[in-house]
């Protein structure tokens, strides 16, 4: 797509897009009209595969029946909403405990009390299939921050099995149980954000599962409603919630928290129906059944020069190019160029990021890694 017609230029103008540059994005609009299975529609009618799932949500592909029709409200319920959604990066905890630095840079340090331990990309690591060999020993971080602070006075360690949106850093083979026995040897809390990576990402129900490591706290999101609608919930170990019981008042409430929408009947009826589906349609099985041509195709790419780095772990993977300059340069244009040649993705500074819906087939994946080969072939 070419410069923007005039009329859907000025169409934009009244809107200030987040997490997008305006001026550029205006100009030159990549838009969806709609989208059905593996695939986005522009307004033109050009195809295009979704290669990153909806941004991780859509697990059963875009517009199954189910998730949407449930989450209808019937004729008397007097209610409206939009399936909108929200990314929990951004927003005062999340900001703190974040390793993307552009969002504290551009929002502050959120919350105070935070230490952040060393991410476990290392050069040894590079193109791992799969957990790396390599970083165990960094989960050691912990043990010294328990030293330098008492590790009475830490509350919890917030980690993503598998780090998603920074482009996909598999967990070192042995780094979560080191941390689950730090955790346990000091009484911290440990706290799996799995928005990403629960509900099969990682070719298991949760990161959990997929590593053998049970967290105290566990975060979902996203694909627990198919995106269908914006809806979270977090998993608690029984003993967390009896102590917090036992402990509160009598009579009154025990634990002071919620939100206006807890709860609300429209995300929830859109839950419940897609635990139906990924019963039904043994999603999670199938995600764990193409993870490995998924891995081995993205791997393939390998011999391109531009590629430094692929990193592949359950049905996602991040595809590491050259540094063009300014960091992330070359990563924003491979991912318009990506957009038409018809394939959408999402991109991490120069990490072009892929995590198709579960209901993919070899040949969606044949046709995404075509594309990513034909664009980078030309950078």
């Amino acid at each position: 797509m070419g410069h923007a017609e005039p009329q859907i230029e000025q169409a934009l103008q009244p809107y200030w897009i987040p997490f997008t540059p305006n001026k550029e994005f205006k100009s030159e609009p990549k838009i969806f009209a709609r989208a059905e299975g593996m695939y986005f529609y522009t307004p033109e009618g050009q195809k295009v595969i979704d290669a990153s799932a909806g941004l991780f949500c859509v697990a059963a592909g875009h517009c199954p029946p189910s998730p949407i029709t449930a989450a209808r409200p019937k004729p008397s319920a007097n209610c409206s909403f939009r399936a909108s959604r929200a990314y929990h990066g951004v927003n005062m905890g999340g900001v703190a405990l974040s390793g993307m630095v552009n969002n504290r840079r551009s929002y502050g340090v959120g919350l105070a009390g935070v230490h952040h331990m060393r991410h476990t990309a290392l050069p040894e690591n590079k193109f791992a299939k799969g957990q790396p060999e390599h970083g165990a020993d960094l989960a050691d971080d912990l043990q010294r921050y328990c030293a330098l602070l008492g590790g009475e006075n830490i509350a919890a360690v917030f980690v993503e099995p598998a780090a998603g949106s920074f482009g996909c850093l598999p967990p070192p083979v042995g780094y979560l149980n080191k941390l689950r026995q730090i955790c346990d040897q000091h009484g911290i809390l440990l706290v799996f954000d799995e928005v990403i990576t629960g509900w099969g990402r990682m070719g298991a129900n949760f990161g959990a599962q997929a590593f053998g490591v049970t967290p105290d706290l566990l975060l979902m999101a996203k694909a627990l409603t198919n995106g269908a609608q914006p809806m979270g919930a977090v998993a608690a170990k029984r003993e967390i919630y009896d102590t917090i019981t036992n402990a509160g008042p009598e009579r009154g409430v025990e634990f002071f928290h919620g939100y206006t929408y807890s709860a609300h009947p429209a995300s929830c009826a859109a839950g419940l129906a897609m635990m139906d589906l990924f019963k039904n349609a043994q999603l999670i099985q199938r995600a764990a059944d193409l993870s490995p041509y998924f891995m081995d195709a993205v791997h393939s790419l390998r011999d391109l020069p531009i590629v430094t780095d692929i990193r592949s772990i359950g049905l996602m993977a991040a595809v590491d190019v050259a540094l063009d300059k300014v960091p992330g340069a070359r990563g924003h244009v491979a991912q318009k160029m990506l957009f038409d040649a018809g394939l959408n993705l999402k991109s991490t500074g120069d990490a072009l990021i892929m995590a198709p819906p579960y209901i993919a087939e070899r040949s969606h994946i044949d046709e995404i890694i075509g594309k990513v080969r034909d664009v980078l072939s030309k950078l």
